[in-house]
This record gives structure tokens, sequence and C-alpha cells, in this order.
């Protein structure tokens, strides 16, 4: 080869490199670098949380499939709540509602879904649906995208006769497709510009979920287990416990709901579990849950008290476990940035 195709093929040599090299270059712009370009593909997209909103419900899906109805209209249950709660694999993990053919009857409007309540705040009973809590509007309206969605609205909670407003909450929902499953948020503020409130002592007081009748532990096919191993309703009821998981086989496939207090609530939860369904964090029943003598939690007029919880819902193979501590030292984590 003489010189002058030696320098054509160097020259021809070099612009190849540099070629690839701006290529290179260019998808780290994009993709962060070739590493997060591969991260990527092998993760995938993060599925899309999105909202449709209907006269007195508001439908919530996940990745285009549904995962829950947010009812805050509704003539039968005077309060909001979560129906139709169901798992990233389909499976719906809450009660029917209104129970079907093979789900127990018992407390049909009670225990819709999942929902926030308290049986005694001022003499007023909200959980056996005696007095009623308004929606009053979508403070934040709801609004989606990749991996999360979230709404704000804000509640009047009515005395017995509907004439007086008791308090108002303000309450912030956050959905997340997380690894381990979708981990709803929810944050309430109560307060009162009218009066002290007080927040009775009962069985029947806090977040509570019924689950699908197919996994419960009378049904024969679930377990509750709690934070400290014990289990069933037997091992849980009345014991404070950080996390409680209500889990079991559908379609050889394992769904489970888990509720977990947050931490900066006033005091830990003890937990109203019962084999039928029913799981219940409650913060106020000392004495209900035999745990002390009879309380009355007092927020004075102009003070505020603040509940957060989260309630993760998951499904996996059969055969696979999931970390329930793990998901619960993510819902410390990401909490803190919702």
């Amino acid at each position: 080869m003489n010189r002058m195709n030696q320098s054509l093929a160097a020259h021809a040599l070099r612009r190849t490199l540099q070629g690839g090299l701006l290529a290179v270059f260019c998808l780290t712009l994009l993709t962060g670098s070739p590493a997060a370009a591969q991260k990527k593909k092998k993760g995938g997209a993060q599925q899309e949380v999105a909202f449709v909103q209907k006269p007195g419900e508001l439908m919530i899906t996940i990745g285009g499939k549904p995962f829950a109805s947010y009812v805050y209209e509704d003539p039968a249950i005077t309060r909001p709540y979560f129906a139709h709660v169901k798992s990233l694999c389909g499976i719906q993990v809450t009660r029917n509602y209104p129970p079907q053919e093979g789900d127990p009857k018992d407390h049909a409007t009670f225990h819709p879904g999942i929902w926030l309540s308290f049986g005694d705040i001022n003499g007023n009973d909200y959980w056996r649906l005696k007095s009623r809590v308004e929606h009053e509007m979508f403070v934040k309206q709801p609004s989606g995208g990749p991996g999360s969605g979230t709404f704000i609205v804000r509640n009047y909670y009515m005395s017995a006769d509907g004439k007086d407003r008791v308090l108002a909450e303000l309450v912030r929902y956050t959905i997340l497709v997380r690894p381990s499953g979708i981990l709803l948020l929810t944050h309430s503020t109560f307060s009162s510009g009218s009066g002290d409130l007080a927040f009775g002592d009962q069985e029947e007081m806090g977040l509570g979920v019924r689950v699908n009748t197919k996994f419960t532990v009378q049904y024969g096919n679930g377990h509750i287990t709690n934070a400290e191993g014990l289990k069933d309703g037997d091992g849980t009821w009345g014991k404070a416990s950080k996390w409680v998981d209500y889990s079991g086989v559908i379609d050889n496939k394992t769904v489970g709901v888990v509720i977990m207090p947050d931490p900066a609530n006033f005091r830990p939860s003890w937990f109203h579990t019962r084999d039928y369904g029913l799981m219940a964090a409650n913060a106020f029943g000392r004495e209900a849950m035999k745990q002390g003598e009879k309380s009355s939690v007092v927020v004075k007029k102009g003070d505020k008290l603040e509940l957060g919880y989260g309630v993760l819902i998951y499904c996996n193979a059969k055969a696979a476990k999931t970390d329930v501590e793990s998901a619960y030292e993510d819902y410390l984590r990401v909490s803190k940035a919702n």
C-alpha cells in the first residue's frame, strides 16, 4: 500500500472511531450512561397511575388495569372508602362490595374495602354510619404519572343531626408502584375551629381493611402475621406492632395486604384483627384493646392531629415470599418524600 492509500485508510479509521464515540456520547446524554440504558432496558418503564372521574367516584388504574375505586359519595355508606382493590396480578384483595355469593354478609356497609373512620369523636359514631362524613372538594385534583399518582381532599365530619361541622379533615392520598407491590399512602390532618375534639376509646377506631373472603383465616386459606411473628386473630389481636400482614393463596398466587402505621403518629397502633377478614390499626382504644385505662385523645380548638398509614397490596407466585420487613423499610423511606 502506498503512502497516499495508507493516509486515506488512517483517516477513514479515525472518522469511524470518532463516529462511534459520538454515538456513545449521544446515547449517554439520552440515557445517562450505557449502563443506565441497559438497566432501563431490563427494568422497563414504570406502570402509569391514572384516574378517571365519575359522579361521586374516582376510578384508579395502574398500567391501564383497574386498581381501585375511591368512593366519596354513596347513599349507603356515608364516609369515603376504597373498594374493589386489586393487586398488580389482577387478584382482588378486598372483600366484594356489596358482598356477593360466598362472602359473609356481616358489616356489609361498615367494611367496604379500605377506610379510615372512628366510632367516637365527641360522641359521634362515623364507623357505624350514625354520623356522616361529607366530601367538600378535591383540594388537589388527581394527578397521575409513571409509577405514582396523588390527590388531596377535604372532608367535614358532621354532627349526628347533620347540622354542624364537628371537624375538618385534609387527606393526601398517594399511590406508588414499588418493587414489593402497590403502596397506598394516606395522611390525614384533623382540626376544629369551633371547639375541642375528643377521640374516644373503642375497638372501631382507625384505619381498617376487610380482605377478600378467599384468603381469610376463617376460610382456611390465609393467615394474619405481625412484625413479631405472632399469628392470626388469637395471636395478633390487641397487640401493638409496626406492621400486620393478612395474606393467603388464590389461583396459585400469594396475595396480601399489609397495614403499616406511620411511626410519626402520636402513639403506636394496637391491631383489631379478626379471622373472618377484618384488620384495623387503632391508636385510640387503649381500654377497648385491653391495654390499660380508658383513654380520650383530646385535640384542642385550633390544634391539629395528624395520622398517617401505608397500605401495601402485593401478589407473588405461590412459592415466592414477600419480605414484609424490607417493604416496611421501603415505606419509611418513600413516605418521607411524599
